[in-house]
């Protein structure tokens, strides 16, 4: 096994992340700006994250198959980035729908692999992915800080920025060496086997119905901030300001993760994102509390994401470690912020005011799986096989 190029694969997370750092919290606004409706900006970007369900499946079969995992990444990368040059053709739905589904077809793909790449380099210390990734969200918060200030005179420069990044992504790629270790051949059946366990699938629904709700989030924080009188910078900065919880969450997750069960610190997490969504529905004309409910991003998303990936290098042993890391891409950012997008546009049109009450309660749900469903008493590491 190769020494792990840790500021190679940090920089591809720095990019990644910081393009989510444009696209998250100023993709609506940029739509709104462009008089989109808001049940036309809930399926475009249902859209965007719909592709999830299916191109990560897609493309790492085509992994396997060539055996290029690496290269797979690097075309994708590059694809996404000539897709999205389409925005510049002009401002109908038919294209931005267009748009949407190219791009993200090849962009969402990357991440999964990419991270299965990462857990390959660290596959003797997995506690050290935390300090990789806490990259990605420094390159979020560069990017909507940058953002703000950028976009408040000049939204319409939103394109040039996404196409920047992207870029930057794709030449990321290139930098990254491929990995000595060789990842032994799926048994035939064990991955049904193991979809099929009561754990597993508690931990697809939970993850299905915390992107529901940060899909909501996604979609429609930015304008009910703007509804409540917040300007572009000040956007940008409270969306920083949860990353930077995240970050801070990340530097110290391993000890947590080591002095408690992934159990414990899901159950946590999760009853803190109930918390965060009724902040929020509430309180986000009070700088204070939106204060508060920003810097608990650092469960509903850092500690959840940490968790989960643990979770995944622990029910699915390498030889299935791709697959299980396509399969819950496809369950939560994809078929999870699909519907949370859409969703958060019914809600928004027939009652805005009801839009993070309906993500709390979903949440809630989430809890309550994570409670009866998984189990505290985890199986070992890659073990592949519940108790």
């Amino acid at each position: 096994m190769n020494s792990i190029p840790h500021k190679r694969l940090s920089a591809f997370y720095f990019w990644y992340y910081g393009l989510l750092g444009i696209l998250h919290p100023f993709w609506p606004i940029f739509l709104s700006h462009k008089h989109f409706t808001p049940g036309e900006i809930g399926l475009l970007l249902a859209i965007q994250m719909g592709t999830r369900i299916v191109s990560p499946n897609l493309w790492g079969a085509l992994a396997d198959a060539t055996g290029q995992r690496l290269g797979t990444i690097r075309l994708g990368a590059a694809f996404a980035c000539l897709c999205f040059a389409g925005i510049f053709a002009g401002d109908s739905f038919a294209l931005m729908a267009l748009v949407m589904a190219g791009y993200s077809f090849f962009w969402n793909a990357v991440m999964p692999q990419f991270e299965a790449l990462t857990l390959d380099y660290l596959h003797r210390e997995p506690e050290r992915y935390s300090r990789i990734r806490l990259w990605g969200s420094v390159g979020f918060i560069i990017a909507v800080m940058v953002g703000g200030v950028w976009f408040e005179a000049r939204i319409e420069d939103f394109r040039i920025a996404g196409l920047v990044v992207l870029a930057m992504i794709w030449l990321s790629s290139l930098m990254v060496p491929a990995p000595d270790f060789r990842r032994p051949t799926p048994r035939s059946g064990t991955f049904g086997r193991i979809l099929r366990q009561k754990p597993v699938l508690a931990f697809l629904a939970i993850s299905c119905l915390l992107q529901v709700a940060h899909g909501i989030y996604y979609a429609f924080f930015s304008l009910q901030m703007e509804a409540a009188g917040y300007g572009r910078v000040a956007i940008g900065t409270y969306w920083a300001l949860g990353v930077v919880a995240e970050i801070v969450l990340f530097l110290v997750m391993h000890r947590l993760m080591t002095n408690r069960s992934l159990w414990w610190i899901m159950m946590l997490s999760l009853s803190l994102t109930v918390v965060r969504w009724l902040l929020i529905s509430y309180f986000t004309a009070d700088p204070v509390i939106l204060f508060a409910a920003q810097a608990l991003h650092a469960f509903s998303f850092g500690a959840c994401h940490a968790v989960s990936m643990e979770y995944i290098r622990r029910f699915f042993p390498p030889e299935n470690r791709i697959q299980g890391q396509a399969i819950y891409t496809a369950f939560s950012f994809g078929l999870g912020g699909a519907v949370g997008s859409l969703l958060g546009g019914a809600i928004w049109t027939l009652n805005p005011d009801l839009t993070f009450n309906v993500a709390a309660l979903i949440t809630a749900i989430a809890v309550y799986i994570a409670y009866r469903g998984l189990n505290h008493r985890t199986v070992g590491s890659g073990a592949g096989v519940m108790d």
